[in-house]
């Protein structure tokens, strides 16, 4: 997904030719649609490129910033599909799908979820997958690859960005479940994402615009990270994520 602060200038490329015929226009699609992700700033963005329905044919009905608003407005709204950020204050999204699983398992009127987060980590696609989502993409998916993926799972389909895939397919190939490692759940889902993107050589000030947060929030995440771990710098920090395949 484009940065927010370019959502405008993307939502007009869209507008020029829509997801659902070469000319602009959706062939008579329609999906409804609700919006998780505790960032207001990016559910405007992503509003504000696919949420244009004669253009894209996607109708936006609800948001929320946390679990229990989004359980709340999921089973008010009874959408098609849930775009669901995997990092929410109050348990992350594996605890809305797990409060959502009777309206996943609705024969007639199904709520489908696609993940849409800034993390690809193995452990997040796997979690949300094993919790009953039908797909995972990425926060640079584009504005009309989002909208693809958010038909393609109304109609059924498993979606995925590319190499996600494969984390699903080894986890479900395998039987032995995952080894816990009890220094990593010492840390919370957001020192995790900090903690991946220092170890692949971010500066804070790209941190902060990645994951919509002060700079001043990320080096207390990356502080909280170093005492957790007992570790003393990022260049320790870096080894210690390499060493458990986290970059």
């Amino acid at each position: 997904m484009s940065d927010p602060t370019e959502a405008n200038s993307t939502a007009g490329s869209a507008e020029a030719a829509g997801p659902g015929e070469p000319g602009g226009g959706t062939g008579g699609r329609r999906v409804r649609v609700v919006l998780v992700d505790d960032h207001r700033m990016f559910r405007t963005g992503v509003q504000a490129e696919i949420g244009q329905t004669e253009q894209t044919g996607v109708e936006v009905v609800g948001e929320a910033a946390d679990v229990d608003q989004a359980v709340t407005v999921i089973t008010a709204t009874r959408p098609e599909v849930v775009l669901l950020d995997v990092h929410l204050p109050g348990g992350g999204g594996v605890e809305v799908l797990r409060r959502c699983a009777p309206l996943m398992a609705d024969a007639e009127q199904p709520v489908r979820f696609l993940a849409l987060s800034v993390s690809d980590a193995a452990e997040d696609v796997i979690g949300v997958i094993r919790g009953g989502a039908r797909g995972y993409v990425t926060k640079t998916i584009t504005g009309t690859d989002l909208v693809d993926s958010i038909f393609r799972v109304q109609e059924g389909d498993a979606v995925f960005s590319p190499r996600l895939a494969g984390f699903v397919l080894d986890a479900f190939a395998s039987t032995d479940a995952p080894p816990v490692d009890e220094d990593l759940d010492r840390l919370t889902q957001r020192e995790r994402e900090v903690l991946r993107l220092i170890a692949r050589g971010y500066a804070y000030k790209e941190i902060a615009k990645q994951l919509f947060i002060s700079v001043k929030t990320v080096e207390s995440h990356v502080s909280a990270v170093l005492r957790k771990l007992q570790l003393s710098n990022r260049h320790e920090l870096t080894r210690w994520a390499t060493a458990r395949r986290l970059v």
